[in-house]
């Protein structure tokens, strides 16, 4: 039997708790988990926030309509890799019941122990190169050994290499059976469209303060831990839109205030601002005091609050003010810290105008806080900036007045030279003068060299090889590229080149001058391994192009065609017989 004792270990940096521990084996074990990973989803019904992705994949998993190939993307700390989890669970266990895993059954069990080998969790981060995702397709082709699917979730897949990439589109154009791979993802834009073309793709959405909070007093019911609502408010706020981030500020939050949750120690472990320090600071600045709004800001930031964390509690502020004025329904004033007395009396204190203002401020001044190691130098001048009186609105009227005075003096004047001009006799009507023929557009000069060399070795197999690969061309290319060619098609192909038409002048001329023909002779070496030289032209010349090539080179077609001596004259329909058929097949009669 295992020895039990307590040891102090240190957690969130300053701030400790005791932790139990047990000796099994001569080994230390923790057996204090965070709360993220004790209450992470292990059904469906768990989950926070994503009705709709849980909808749609239940009823996938009710009527055996899964595909090979998944990619959830969204913000972190949403539930990406726990939903692939359960949905590897659910599809392999033979127990579930509407779409749900039991949870009981030994697969479930191995699966959320991380101990069943058929479901394999790979963090793209540390394994993004071509050699894993190789070593992936290769193992991929074994069938799985205890469950029905073999799953290979996959986190953070945009890390992965350009060349891992491709090792992976092999896979998934062609999966194995049995085999379902599943894509977690922050930042769905880095991932290649070639693999998101062939993935069926759900997008998780942020957690709202309301869910993340009623998710964190059913965590605390359940542990019989007293609670300060106004507490629980302040975490789900500081969350922004992640139920895991949530959980671990809760953490921290308990382990400071040793299992108990009050808004004093949520806001030191936060860093949010005390909410009538800021009403006191925003009324300041309105009201143009400067002096007492730099005072208020000092204490803020002499409790060690951060700046960033200010000027994003501020802009929530000028924003709920901005909402309380318009509609009133559209702010929960309970998740705000503050009173409705409270917002009426910022409300009455300033104007919409003034408001926007202040947006537009802080938005600048937040952006230029990203790149200095002096943020409190930023908080001045935006302090100041905020109580300077506000052109748009103190002044407003003078200046609409003015600019009205301006341009009434203006129509005056323009009415005045009008009468002047018809109060004067009529004079004849001067003699027309031929306008001026506008300059003709130089013509355009083509370099016919390569588009002949492709001529001379085109086939019509080459063409709809490049054809049925247009599609992926087009999403390999930049946007601007794909949309400059997007009314383009391939009239000409040969292993080594291909001639591209386009029907606008302007969108040709744009191709010729730009290095579009390399990124395409790229994209098509990336796609069918071989080196292809990418020749433009108009496509109201392409006739005249081809058909000139053509009688050029008559008689060497002609000797290409001719048929050898005592060789029977080529049949057409035989020969498209012998093409269906097969030449062994067919037996010519001549009646």
């Amino acid at each position: 039997m295992g020895s039990l004792f307590l040891i102090a270990i240190p957690r969130f940096g300053r701030y400790n708790r005791k932790e139990l521990i047990t000796k099994q084996g001569g080994q230390l074990t923790v057996s204090y988990q965070a709360l993220y990973r004790v209450w992470r989803p292990q059904k469906f019904q768990d989950m926070v926030g994503q009705e709709v992705v849980v909808k749609t994949l239940k009823n996938s998993i009710i009527t055996k309509q899964m595909t090979h190939a998944y990619l959830f993307s969204g913000p972190r700390g949403t539930g990406k890799t726990s939903a692939a989890k359960i949905f590897a669970k659910a599809i392999n266990c033979h127990h579930q019941v509407d779409g749900e895993p039991c949870n009981e059954c030994e697969i479930c069990q191995a699966i959320t122990n991380n101990q069943l080998g058929d479901v394999i969790e790979i963090d793209a981060a540390s394994n993004n190169g071509v050699e894993e995702i190789r070593d992936i397709r290769d193992k991929a082709k074994y069938a799985p050994t205890l469950a029905d699917y073999k799953v290979y979730i996959i986190d953070e897949v945009h890390m992965l290499s350009t060349g891992a990439f491709n090792a992976l589109l092999k896979t998934l154009e062609e999966p194995p059976a049995n085999v379902i791979f599943i894509l977690a993802t922050t930042e769905p834009h880095k991932i290649p469209l070639t693999i998101i073309s062939r993935v069926q793709r759900f997008d998780f959405r942020r957690i709202s303060p309301q869910q993340a909070f009623d998710r964190m007093v059913y965590i605390l019911d359940q542990k019989q831990i007293p609670y300060d609502e106004q507490a629980l408010r302040v975490v789900a706020n500081a969350a922004e839109g992640g139920m895991r981030d949530a959980l671990s500020i809760l953490d921290q939050v308990l382990s400071y205030g040793q299992d108990q949750v009050d808004l004093d120690n949520a806001l030191l472990v936060t860093g949010s601002v005390t909410k009538q320090l800021l009403k006191q600071y925003f009324l300041q600045v309105v009201q143009h005091e400067s002096a007492p709004a730099l005072e208020t800001m000092g204490q803020i930031l002499a409790a060690g609050k951060d700046g960033q964390r200010f000027t994003e509690d501020l802009l929530t502020l000028v924003r709920d003010v901005l909402l309380f004025q318009e509609a009133r329904d559209l702010v929960d004033v309970v998740m705000t810290g503050l009173t409705s007395d409270d917002f009426t009396a910022l409300a009455q204190a300033t104007q919409p105008a003034q408001l926007y203002t202040m947006i537009d401020t802080i938005n600048h001044v937040q952006d230029e806080m990203r790149f200095t190691n002096h943020p409190d130098v930023y908080l001045e001048v935006l302090t100041v900036r905020l109580s300077q009186p506000d052109l748009g609105v103190s002044q407003s009227a003078g200046v609409d007045n003015q600019q009205v005075s301006q341009l009434q003096a203006q129509v005056n004047q323009l009415q005045q030279q009008l009468q002047q001009v018809l109060a004067r006799p009529a004079q004849p009507a001067p003699t027309p003068t031929r306008a001026k023929e506008p300059a003709k557009k130089a013509p355009v000069r083509l370099n016919l060299v390569p588009i002949h060399e492709v001529l001379g070795a085109a086939t019509r197999q080459d063409l709809d090889n490049v054809k049925e690969l247009w599609g992926d061309l087009l999403n390999i290319l930049v946007p601007a590229e794909r949309s400059l060619i997007s009314i383009s098609q391939p009239v000409a192909a040969s292993p080594t080149g291909v001639v591209v038409a386009f029907d606008n002048q302007f969108l040709f001329q744009r191709a010729v001058d730009g290095p579009l023909g390399q990124h395409m002779a790229a994209g098509l070496q990336q796609l069918t391994g071989n080196e292809r030289t990418v020749t433009f032209v108009p496509a109201a010349k392409w006739p005249e192009i081809r058909q000139d090539y053509l009688a050029q080179h008559q008689d060497q077609f002609k000797a290409k065609n001719a048929p050898a001596e005592h060789e029977p004259v080529a049949n057409p329909v035989v020969d498209e017989a012998a093409a269906i058929f097969g030449a062994d097949n067919i037996t010519v009669n001549d009646d």
